[in-house]
């Protein structure tokens, strides 16, 4: 339900859509996501907001690292910016394809682009970097081409990272980009062993570098490398010779092919190589290189980026309290209006023809359908990313409120408003608008709250949330208390005999879902502390509400009792 970017941006999603409506040339990723450097996002910062202190930096359904997010191409928070390939990235699997200036340190791309925040936070868990991560990723690769996963040499350059974590790398780098890393690891070996029979002793290279000079003999065929070496010519060489022959027919390959591209690309229209080379890429799950935008379409993504080049300094009270107090005085004016709120008359109604549980609830969907509409609006970009997302880093108390009427994916809206439509007209049939309006905001607005406390105090400040999640668990659990005893059946499922799921079972199984999310190490970017604080809050009203019936039942059957008593006669003057 609330779409959350532990680590850049459920804003990306959205902005994608919207640009792939509005501009049908090309694809931007375009994220709502503030970033705080000019290279891999990280918790470092580079840029400041034009609006000033409290601008707005999203994370991944709104934040600021998004999914297989680019190096030195981020957004710069709080705006919007499209990311695009500006030259095309060689992904090498074969020890003969290393480039001559490869060190171990700096390792070799994995992907067309490094992996996002929240990518990474659902791989490795929060306590590595966004840019930590990428390195690691790419000196592991590096090594599997080059042959050097077993050389001790160079564990230097991957002594910071834990074990852990580099063992989650390579597996995860085995199961997404293959490589023959015997094949290659052997190849380094013959390379050594032929420069030391030539009696270099790869003092040209660096210490533990497979370096251009030792690999760049292979080239030179297995005759002359036999005449050199002291064992004469063997099957081996052969061998060699063989397999170096057909690397150098697929390297001319790759270049032709390479030519080819540029050719296509120069006539800006997608040839069959980059038909292949995406489709080749989504099998992979690596990402494909993107048209550039129209002019148009920049100015957009311009006009949505903000100065801001570093992460304000601020405590932990300085970027609660401003969101805390809002809150609670919603929350107070939420119990005033279930207590004190009178409904119109029918001829005073808006919409006397139209129940006014239907008319509440419609109308609360169609705003959330309004906030969907204009996330595909390029114009209005700029606005919603700074006053419809919540943001850790830095926030908006207004987005409290705001938050909640804000979707940019459909899969995101669509289970949200029907929920809220199964739960509230009925909620709201049952304890009037006033008290169904209470629930809504109150559960929604503690909800964002509870998102934002959550992500302060565990300093997890690359993190943002949006959507009507914590309103609509809250609406559904007032609901499912007051009838936690009675049985629900799901388009007729369970089947007869049995009568159905009670209310306080699925509240149960929706939280313990949740929780599970928590233990998880999927690509999830549920809000679980938005949907947990919504249920909470709606179980509270749902208890209060619940009290609230069982007064009136006693003061109803009080003066029915009294109405009963015979009336006294009346004294005659």
């Amino acid at each position: 339900m609330s779409s959350c970017s532990l680590g850049v941006n459920a804003l990306r999603s959205g902005l994608q859509a919207a640009a792939r409506q509005s501009e049908k040339r090309f694809v931007p990723i375009a994220f709502s996501a503030r970033c705080f450097s000019s290279g891999p996002c990280s918790t470092r910062a580079t840029r400041q907001p034009r609006h000033g202190g409290h601008g707005q930096p999203t994370i991944t359904a709104s934040y600021a690292l998004p999914r297989n997010g680019r190096s030195g191409l981020l957004p710069r928070w709080p705006g919007i910016r499209t990311i695009f390939k500006g030259r095309d990235v060689t992904i090498a699997t074969h020890y003969i394809d290393l480039p001559p200036d490869y060190v171990d340190k700096e390792g070799l791309p994995f992907a067309y682009h490094p992996l996002e925040a929240e990518d990474v936070v659902a791989l490795f868990g929060p306590n590595i970097t966004t840019a930590a991560a990428n390195e690691l990723l790419r000196i592991l690769h590096g090594r599997r081409v080059a042959g050097t996963l077993e050389d001790p040499s160079v564990l230097i350059n991957t002594a910071h990272f834990g074990s852990q974590h580099q063992s989650i790398a390579l597996d995860y780098l085995r199961q997404h980009l293959p490589v023959d890393e015997i094949a290659n690891a052997g190849l380094r070996a013959e390379d050594e062993l032929a420069a030391l029979e030539d009696g270099e002793g790869g003092g040209e290279e660096e210490a533990g570098e497979p370096g251009s000079m030792s690999r760049l003999k292979m080239y030179k065929g297995a005759d002359a490398q036999s005449k050199k070496s002291v064992y004469g010519t063997s099957a081996l060489d052969a061998i060699r010779a063989q397999n170096e022959a057909k690397w150098k027919a697929k390297l001319a390959r790759q270049e032709e092919e390479q030519r080819k591209r540029e050719e296509e690309e120069q006539h800006g229209q997608a040839g069959p190589l980059q038909v292949a080379d995406q489709a080749r890429a989504r099998a992979t799950g690596l990402r494909v290189a993107l048209p550039p935008p129209s002019p148009k379409m920049e100015e957009f993504l311009r006009k949505g980026m903000s100065d801001l080049e570093e992460m304000p300094e601020m405590s932990k009270r300085a970027r609660l309290w401003p969101s805390a107090a809002l809150v609670l005085v919603v929350t107070g004016l939420c119990v005033a209006l279930a207590a004190f709120y009178t409904p119109p008359q029918r001829a005073g109604r808006l919409f006397p023809d139209i129940p006014p549980a239907a008319a509440t609830v419609g109308a609360l969907i169609l705003a959330n359908v309004v906030g969907f509409g204009l996330w595909k609006l390029p114009h209005m970009w700029r606005l919603l990313n700074q006053h419809f997302i919540i943001v850790a880093a830095t926030p908006r108390a207004s987005t409290m409120l705001t938050g909640m009427f804000s979707h940019q994916k459909f899969w995101h809206l669509v289970p949200n408003m029907v929920v809220l439509w199964l739960f509230g007209v009925r909620l709201h049939d049952e304890v009037g608008r006033g008290a169904f309006l209470a629930t809504y905001f109150a559960s929604g607005a503690l909800a964002g709250l509870g998102t934002l406390s959550w992500a302060v105090l565990g300093n997890n400040l690359l993190l943002a949330s949006l959507g009507a999640s914590g309103a609509v668990y809250g609406v559904g659990a007032a609901y499912l208390w007051l009838h936690r005893f009675d049985h629900f059946k799901v388009f007729g499922f369970p089947l007869p005999p049995s009568e159905g799921f009670q209310g306080l079972s699925i509240m149960a199984l929706v939280a313990a879902l949740n929780i599970g999310v928590l233990f998880t190490r999927g690509r999830s970017i549920m809000d679980v502390t938005s949907h947990l604080t919504g249920l909470a809050t709606g179980l509270a009203a749902g208890h209060l509400y619940e009290k609230k019936k069982a007064r009136q039942r006693l003061e109803h059957g009080a003066a029915s009792r009294t109405a009963m008593l015979p009336k006294p006669l009346a004294t005659r003057e």
